[in-house]
This record gives C-alpha cells, structure tokens and sequence, in this order.
C-alpha cells in the first residue's frame, strides 16, 4: 500500500486513466514485479533470494550460480531443484487480479494489443491472453530445450513433473532428457552467460510483435514491474513509444529519476495501481 498522500496520487491515476480511454491499442510491458502481488518472488537482491531459497545461503549460492548454463552440467539436480520448484511454483499460483483488468483494457481497443514481457512464468496465458500476442523476451519455463542443442528443438515442459527436496533444493525423481540424444534437458529460458538459448520460439513471436507495430501510430505502452537492474523491458518500452510517437505508462513504486517524454509514473505497487486505475476509467466512461 502506497504511504504517499491521496491528493498526490488521485491526479496521476486520474490522468494515466485517461490515456488508457484515450488509446486505440495497447503493449503492455511487464517484468517481475507484476508477479509479486501473486505470490511470486522477483529475487530482487541477496534478500528475496534467501527468502524463496533459505537452503542456499549455507552454501552461499546466488542466484546468478544457478540461472546459468553452467549449473546444469555441473550439479545438474541442484539446477533442476532450482528450476523445478519454480516450476512447480508458477504452475500452481493463479495470476492477480491485475491481470484480468489490463487483459479487458486489450480487448477493448479497436486496434488490439500485444504483451512484452521477460517473465517466465506463463502467467499472462493462465490469466486468458491469446499466446499470439505475447512476446516472452527472456523464454518461458514451460518449455524445455536440449542442453546439447542435438536438434535445436524445443517442446513442452508439460511431460515433467518435478519433486524438490525444499531443505535442499535437490531434485528427487528423475531428470528430464532429450527424447531424440538423451542428454539432459534444460528450461527454454535465456540465462546468464547463456550462449546455448534456443530463441526460435522468441523469434517467432518477436516477428508478431513487429507486424502489430508496424500498424501502430501512436500506442500507449503500460509498464508494469519493470526495474532498472536488468533493463531490457524498461528501454523496450521506452523506444518503441519514442520512436511511434507513443505516451508511455510506469507503474514502479521505486523512484523515478529519469523521466522521458511522454512518460506518466506511478510510484505505487502492480496491483494497487491497476485497480485505481480501474476504478478512474470506470467513472470517465460513466461520465461520457
């Protein structure tokens, strides 16, 4: 909950409530702090971390150690352990609220809308958006990739079934493997030092996202949870309003230094943002 006053914010919302009636398409760009009302950590510094994996910190492993290519071949269960709970996480945890109100605000422009997201977690299909119009930048963990890239394929990660050790964070049944070499399988998610990352299924997406942009004129862009640490939503955004002429939404509770034209901030959390902005847009299409 925002502890900055009423009449500070009440205009702001009023105002970005405004563009979104105003728009007649809309790109939401998303990164892991629209999760975190959810229920799911953004293991933003050593702290959320330690919280979603207290077994590590004896160990003193860090999250990059693990989101690398270089885990899987070297402690395989451990990597699997770490990618599996977070499997089982996603699958098992239901989108917010948020996310029903932004998919309704899509649906609603004349000239549609498109997702731009760096999370993995198939949150926005579970919440109903049509998986051709979403471009999941980084992958997503609900597909799977040879580590020895034997055929560069990529198929569903709907065959497995992780079980974690939650006080190790080992995985306990078997690895998943590459049905055509039998070499070990890995998430269809860019790492860290990750030179290995079969992009097709991104590619194919990312040229969706191009064919709707070139229809565009002036977009809104809704940018939400998108930090500055790693910035690829952040400066996606950014362009792609710059270079179409578009106004640019921010919802980060984090300070804003630099502020582009054409940009409104909205220092509040995803979902208390989302939901004043529904209540504003609710009483300026009432009004009309």
């Amino acid at each position: 909950m925002s502890t900055l006053p009423t009449e500070f914010i009440t205009p702001l919302l009023r105002q970005a409530a405004q563009w979104i009636v105003e728009a007649d398409a809309l790109i939401i760009t998303a990164g892991a702090g629209l999760g975190v009302d959810s229920g799911l950590p953004d293991f933003r510094g050593a702290s959320g971390w330690w919280r979603a994996y207290p077994g590590l910190r004896e160990r003193g492993i860090g999250f990059q150690e693990l989101a690398c290519p270089a885990a899987f071949f070297h402690e395989p269960r451990l990597a699997w352990g770490f990618y599996g709970q977070r499997l089982i996480s996603y699958r098992q945890t239901p989108p917010h609220a948020g996310f029903e109100l932004m998919r309704q605000w899509a649906l609603a422009k004349s000239k549609g809308y498109f997702v731009y997201t760096s999370n993995v977690d198939g949150q926005f299909q579970n919440a109903g958006f049509s998986a051709l119009h979403l471009d999941e930048c980084h992958g997503s963990i609900h597909h799977l990739q040879c580590l020895a890239n034997c055929e560069e394929r990529i198929w569903s990660a709907a065959v497995f079934s992780p079980q974690v050790d939650l006080r190790t964070h080992q995985l306990t049944n078997e690895l998943p493997r590459c049905s055509v070499c039998g070499d070990l399988a890995r998430p269809n998610i860019l790492m860290f030092n990750d030179c290995g990352w079969q992009e097709h299924r991104h590619a194919l997406q990312a040229r969706r996202l191009e064919a709707f942009l070139n229809t565009m004129q002036r977009p809104l862009v809704l940018e939400v949870g998108a930090g500055e640490r790693i910035a690829t939503v952040r400066t996606w955004g950014e362009r792609v309003a710059r270079h179409h002429a578009g106004r640019l939404i921010r919802i980060n509770p984090e300070a804003q230094y630099q502020r582009p034209n054409g940009l409104l901030h909205l220092p509040l959390g995803g979902l208390e943002a989302l939901s004043g902005l529904e209540s504003h847009i609710a009483q300026l299409q009432g009004a009309a």
